[in-house]
């Protein structure tokens, strides 16, 4: 397969080919663990799946990095506000590590339910402090910071190309910097900054005195800026040159636009990140979801109201993932419709099969297209051929969506078009199906799998065995065994909730 994707850096489309053949280095923006995602912040995850999927059905090996922070993330982006983290430990009463690690389950749990593939590192914050001063030692040493109020910051005049991912010009950047330095006197905000755009690579105790969490560092005991921990993390797992980075457009002028500058100038390398993709908005009566808002609304909320989390998957491929998606209740509906009767033709396929079996040999079709191309140079095809080639063609359309910068509406409308077509014989029409799922990852063949084995007793019986084993792992504090059981569970099509009562499955 070759993928094209829009890559922010340059705004234009740009075919993909990875720094090492066969291998791609991907980061992802992980969750400031704080509170619980909601069902917007979930929209950039599903986009890291869909691109994950993609890369591995088509041969390549994804190395996939995401950060948890769990210090440093001041309630502005810009360096502004309190600790998110510590803001939340004293309104619910609790340490910074015990609402970190409340919060990140909680994550994951999410990500669980929406069959989220995990990523192949996840990393905490508080575990890399001493690779976050590390790499700002090598800043320092390039001359990109100076020392101002007890805190280290980047200036960013020193790098001539600072803001070209936001488009942004450093001399317009300069042009501002006295009339906005006058505006931070007057408002008290951080006067320190020789340009109100320079950016904290190191607080002390000169600010945010009570702050939780502090190291030792050479400027004194303190913690890191926000910006640093994405840079230090992701070239410890994927190098200081690496394929894809992917998050929410709001990281775009501020976050990652910091992370590009303080990276090439540790490394003075360019391009630090090859490719840079990143997913519009989930908006709800036209105003961006967020965790402050009113319109803060989480996945459990969603089941709370009877839909599934694999409906609002569904109701997230809908839309593309650069295009601003609008929320509503009655298009959530929509979505759960659209699965049922998208389960319903995959079961309904499934017993057309005599012997109830299939396998992804069956798809002789899958070739690279060459099949395709003798198809159209001979002509119109036989009577006997022409489901084979349909169906090549549908295979080949999903290709075409998948690659051209991960097309999901494209992609459903194809595999739509394939479970309309009764001409097609039903083993291989179904591990087509399957087939496309490894990407869109709507969990068909589990549900054809566990609908089959969850008739039989025995099935039901290992079900419950393997949750009792869980329950002991938990009491014993093997959490790693604990995990290990729900994952397997969850390769067998098996969803678990846990709640005071103990803990339920359903398929």
């Amino acid at each position: 397969m070759a993928f094209t994707f829009f890559n922010t850096m340059g705004r234009s489309y740009q075919p993909f080919k990875p720094l090492q053949e066969g291998k791609a280095g991907f980061y992802g923006c992980g969750p400031t663990v704080y509170n619980y995602a909601h069902i917007g912040n979930l929209r950039a995850y599903v986009l890291h799946d869909i691109l994950v999927r993609s890369l591995r059905r088509a041969g390549i090996e994804v190395n996939h990095v995401m950060n948890i922070t769990d210090v440093g993330h001041l309630s502005g982006d810009n360096d502004e506000g309190a600790d998110k983290m510590v803001k939340s430990a004293e309104e619910r009463g609790k340490s910074v590590l015990e609402i970190a690690d409340f919060y990140t389950k909680a994550f994951f749990n999410d990500t669980d339910r929406m069959n989220i593939t995990r990523p192949t590192v996840v990393c905490k914050a508080t575990d890399h402090i001493a690779d976050m001063i590390a790499l700002i030692e090598r800043i320092e040493k390039n001359g990109f910071t100076y020392f101002a109020g007890g805190n280290l910051y980047f200036d960013i005049t020193r790098f001539p190309s600072y803001g070209e991912l936001a488009m942004l010009r450093l001399d317009d950047l300069k042009a501002g910097a006295r009339e906005t330095s006058l505006h931070y006197a007057r408002t008290g905000q951080d006067e320190n900054k020789r340009n109100p755009h320079d950016f904290v690579l190191w607080f002390t105790k000169s600010k945010f005195e009570n702050q939780a969490l502090v190291w030792d560092s050479p400027w004194g005991r303190g913690y890191p800026g926000w910006h640093i921990e994405c840079s230090a993390m992701s070239m410890k797992y994927l190098g200081e040159n690496f394929d894809i980075h992917a998050g929410g457009i709001d990281h775009i002028p501020i976050h990652h636009t910091n992370e590009i500058a303080q990276s090439e100038a540790a490394t003075g390398k360019k391009p630090w990140v090859n490719f840079w993709l990143h997913n519009e908005f989930l908006v709800l009566d036209k105003e961006k979801m967020s965790k402050s808002g009113e319109g803060f609304i989480t996945l459990q909320s969603l089941i709370d109201k009877g839909y599934d989390p694999l409906d609002y998957r569904y109701f997230l491929l809908g839309g593309h993932y650069r295009s601003q998606l609008q929320f509503s209740w009655e298009a959530m509906q929509g979505a759960k419709n659209a699965r049922k009767s998208l389960i319903d033709k995959v079961h309904a396929l499934f017993e057309k099969i005599p012997d109830k079996k299939f396998s992804q040999e069956d798809i002789t079709h899958r070739t690279s297209g060459t099949r395709h191309k003798d198809a159209e140079e001979e002509g119109k095809p036989s009577e006997t051929s022409s489901a084979p080639l349909r169906l090549c063609e549908r295979l080949l359309g999903f290709d075409d969506a998948i690659e051209n910068d991960l097309n999901t509406p494209r992609a459903l409308a194809e595999l739509w078009g394939l479970l309309r077509d009764n001409s097609l014989e039903p083993h291989m029409a179904l591990a087509a199906v399957f087939d496309m799922d490894r990407v869109l990852g709507l969990g068909l063949e589990a549900c054809v799998n566990s609908e089959k084995n969850a008739e039989d007793g025995e099935f039901t019986a290992e079900i419950e065995a393997l949750i009792a084993k869980r329950t002991e792992a938990k009491k014993a504090k093997d959490f790693t065994a604990a995990d290990n059981i729900r994952q397997n569970l969850k390769e067998m099509g098996i969803t678990l909730e846990d709640g005071p009562s103990g803990t339920t499955w359903r398929r």
